[in-house]
């Protein structure tokens, strides 16, 4: 693994594996201590058990700011509403609905007053997943990672009562899935998720990424989950954070990208397209590519900051307990 010419880092020709035996369907079934398996393809069968669940249900998806939506979902707003919890009065007027009109208070102060509530909002979590076939490499396998952190995403929104659509980035093109509302949903998410295989051939995700953006309504958060490796990676955090939703990066790499195992003569091969690189791995050479590779991150971090997106740089070796229930509530993207 080096740095090609002026772009990211490749992965060092680990092919892209076939999509692993298993049923994709919703139904779960049991792993080898009897404990429920939801995704029993490719995702650890110890983690999305009913207790993980429920501890999933106790967090919410932080936005910076409130959604007007259509249908009342399950987040608050500052937009006043009609809903069961009371916020605070006004005077009547014309056109009011008189069923709002607060009798004791005019009673005591002969006056007419409508109770206002606090009204809660519809909000769409669009997971935009990177299918490319580099996200099929690394061990841990990126595209493996990626599938459980939306998976544990995806339920906390349906907990929510959001409403959470998976888009799978491959090829030119972003596949979206029909979006789904409820924590009943939960087997069809995570079977989608299952039945997600890499895409064979080069991916621009550029053009992906827009393909997304076009099938986006209301505003929201749009949750990019991705190696970014690709020559215009910065294009697609620019054309996703000027859409009407708050945009979450994810950004995924493995170890062996990280701290580069290598050493002598190699050849290095593009995954998604074939093409080669001879290298010469010694330490300056290391040394250069993880400075390199800080710089690149260090480069989408400053990009998100100046389009109010969040970024977060991960490694497929961070357990799912801690990416939840540390990481992403200390860079307040959950609480």
């Amino acid at each position: 693994m080096t740095m090609t010419d002026g772009h990211e880092p490749v992965s060092a020709g680990v092919p892209a594996r076939p999509a692993p035996s298993g049923p994709a369907s919703g139904v779960a079934t049991k792993g080898p201590e009897g404990r429920p398996v939801f995704l029993p393809s490719d995702v650890d069968p110890t983690v999305f058990d009913e207790a993980f669940l429920r501890q999933l249900e106790r967090l919410l998806l932080l936005m910076r700011a409130p959604v007007r939506g259509g249908l009342k979902g399950g987040r608050r707003s500052v937009k006043r509403g009609q809903s069961v919890e009371f916020a605070d009065y006004r005077e009547y007027a014309l056109g009011d609905d008189l069923r709002q009109l607060d009798w004791n208070v005019l009673a005591r102060l002969e006056k007419l007053f409508v109770k206002l509530f606090i009204e809660e909002e519809d909000v769409t979590i669009t997971v935009l997943l990177d299918g490319s076939a580099s996200m099929a490499t690394g061990r841990p396998d990126k595209l493996q990672f990626a599938k459980r952190a939306a998976a544990a995403l995806g339920y906390i929104g349906l907990a929510s009562e959001d409403k959470v659509a998976v888009s799978v980035l491959g090829g030119r093109s972003a596949r979206r899935r029909t979006a789904l509302r409820g924590s009943g949903r939960v087997f069809r998410l995570l079977a989608e998720l299952s039945a997600i295989v890499p895409a064979d051939g080069p991916t621009d995700l550029v053009a992906a990424a827009r393909h997304a953006a076009a099938q986006l309504s209301g505003r929201g958060v749009v949750i990019l989950i991705s190696d970014l490796l690709d020559p215009a990676a910065d294009r697609v955090i620019r054309e996703l954070a000027s859409t009407r939703s708050e945009l979450i990066v994810l950004h995924v790499l493995s170890p062996d990208e990280l701290d580069p195992p290598l050493e002598g003569d190699l050849r290095l091969v593009d995954t998604e397209t074939g093409e080669s690189i001879d290298v010469t791995a010694d330490l300056a050479t290391i040394d250069a590519y993880r400075s390199r590779l800080a710089a690149w991150k260090e480069s989408f971090a400053k990009l998100a900051a100046r389009r109010r997106a969040t970024y977060v740089d991960l490694s497929t070796e961070v357990p799912l307990n801690e990416l939840i229930f540390a990481e992403l509530r200390r860079r307040r993207v959950l609480g």
